[in-house]
């Protein structure tokens, strides 16, 4: 098991930053690949960044690729989104996510583990 806690959400106004922490604890963190998702009210949640299992290679979603950066301390068991020029359409609830086996880092069913979200609200 891996538990996954999320945090660093908050009110923001368009243009502004936020950094998104999640804490992992349970198995050997460097084994997993890790992920963020967010989920917007009435959509499905979606890929927005991920990180492999030492950081040597990134992912982004087109819309957030130069505006957002995420990175890992495995020492400190600790993945993060830094999320900068934020937009209102960035308003979403975002989750970490944590997938042993990386067949495909986009898709919500890779991931074996989520932390509980953490809101974003953009206003413009």
């Amino acid at each position: 098991q891996v538990q996954l806690v999320e945090s660093g959400g908050g009110l923001v106004q368009a243009g502004g930053s936020l950094r998104l922490s999640c804490a992992a604890s349970g198995r050997t963190f460097s084994n997993y690949l890790m992920g963020w998702f967010r989920q917007a009210p009435g959509k499905e949640r979606g890929f927005v960044a991920a990180i492999s299992r030492y950081g040597v290679r990134t992912y982004y979603e087109d819309s957030v690729k130069g505006r957002f950066t995420i990175s890992r301390d495995n020492a400190a068991n600790m993945v993060y989104l830094q999320m900068n020029s934020l937009k209102p359409e960035d308003t979403a609830v975002y989750y970490c996510a944590a997938a042993y086996s990386s067949t495909d880092y986009r898709i919500v069913g890779s991931y074996d583990y989520w932390g509980q979200g953490t809101q974003v609200t953009v206003s413009s």
